[in-house]
């Protein structure tokens, strides 16, 4: 094209596990408190046995679910779903929504992903060694949601700006930065479990992560120390972010009974 050369960076191959659900409501709390007690305890009845059938999937490794308590006027409640199949989730999404406590929930926001791994990693050198990595990718890839007290879940996106665009840059200058960035990641791994979904073409941003500890006070610490580093601080961008506890079926019946 009349001698400009365009500078195309190389997309880095990924690996893609189960599919991924955050579906976020508010509670209809008018609704929920005109209510008869007896009609609550149905509805937080079927409630449980919804939850129940899916830790049933965890068991048979076939999928994992997790229910939050979320604080702040953004939502009330989080479901966390991975699932090998679109058509699981969206039966997930119907059972909750035909239930009757579906009555009173309110859709405030969901988030649709797949569990992404790079492939920025070098090859085992023995036999055993890949075995134990192929066993510990598969687990990476279909992942258990941790039993940790607390979550923080945010959508976020590189930059695609005038000066600074992270698709522009080469493949080593991507992986030296991402290297640098995951030391900081790797110092929390004994107080913080991630798990990163990606989303281009599924949603509006561009991944998703979850952050699972039992001490809430880490989100701030390893986010805070992450936005020094060149990755957060020229290149990323960041939507809003939702934090709660994680919520059992007992309570769930103990925080919407007592309203």
């Amino acid at each position: 094209m009349n001698g400009v050369k365009i500078k195309v960076a190389k997309a880095p191959e990924t690996l893609d596990g189960w599919f991924c659900l955050h579906n976020l409501y508010r509670i209809d709390w008018s609704r929920w408190q005109a209510l008869a007690q007896d009609r609550k305890d149905a509805m937080l009845a079927e409630a449980e046995g919804l939850m129940a059938r899916e830790q049933a999937k965890e068991a048979d490794h076939l999928g994992s679910s997790g229910h939050y308590w979320l604080l702040g006027h953004k939502a009330d409640l989080m479901g966390v779903h991975f699932r090998p199949t679109l058509e699981d989730l969206a039966a997930i999404e119907n059972a909750w929504a035909k239930s009757e406590i579906g009555s009173c929930l309110v859709p405030a926001y969901s988030y649709f992903s797949v569990v992404e791994l790079s492939t920025h990693t070098s090859a085992p050198r023995t036999e055993e060694a890949a075995r134990e990595a192929e066993a510990a990718l598969r687990h990476r890839l279909e992942p258990d949601l941790p039993q940790s007290r607390y979550v923080c879940f945010y959508p976020m996106s590189k930059l695609r700006g005038e000066q600074h665009n992270w698709y522009m840059l080469d493949a080593a200058a991507r992986r030296d930065l991402m290297r640098s960035h995951g030391v900081i990641g790797h110092s929390y791994a004994d107080r913080v479990r991630q798990i990163i979904t990606g989303s281009m073409g599924l949603d509006d941003w561009e991944w998703g992560v979850d952050l699972f500890s039992d001490d809430p006070l880490q989100f701030k610490k390893i986010i805070y120390e992450m936005r020094f580093d060149e990755v957060s601080a020229v290149y990323a961008l960041f939507g809003s972010f939702f934090v709660g506890m994680r919520l059992a079926a007992g309570d769930l019946r103990q925080y919407l009974a007592q309203a």
